[in-house]
């Protein structure tokens, strides 16, 4: 199973954010176990370095988070056609339509988020993280 990962739930894990930083950090568990294939976009490195360096503080330490997320994650790339694809999409936000456009391009299975609601139009399969991980533990 491939799944593209939305930024809240890298941000969750990585900053051990409450209540929801258990269930991402399992999804990094399951990730380096093999258990699915775990992708973010082009576009959420550098959201996440963005934010992890107004967290830290540090140009270094958030570099090396973005290596250590290369290692684990596939990264998937954010073309011109997906945000062509994304500007007459039924999903409401712009951003979220262009992540959908990038893991359908992509051949994702799913996205994982903890924001369902944002993607009910998707034309991807969506997964709060609990259901996920519940979902590939079965498999």
């Amino acid at each position: 199973m491939r799944a593209l990962l939305d930024t809240c739930v890298i941000l969750d894990a990585l900053q051990s954010r409450e209540p929801f930083c258990k269930e991402a950090q399992e999804l990094f568990l399951s990730a380096a176990n093999n258990l699915y294939v775990g992708c973010i976009t082009a576009k959420a490195a550098t959201d996440i370095y963005y934010l992890m360096h107004r967290h830290t503080h540090s140009d270094k330490a958030s570099r090396e988070v973005l290596s250590k997320l290369f290692s684990l994650f596939e990264v998937s790339d954010t073309a011109g056609i997906d945000c062509r694809r994304a500007i007459p999409s039924p999903v409401a936000d712009f951003e979220d339509a262009v992540m959908i456009e990038t893991a359908a391009r992509a051949e994702a299975d799913c996205i994982v988020t903890r924001n369902p609601d944002d993607f009910v139009k998707s034309s991807v399969p969506v997964f709060i993280p609990k259901d996920f991980l519940r979902k590939i533990m079965s498999e």
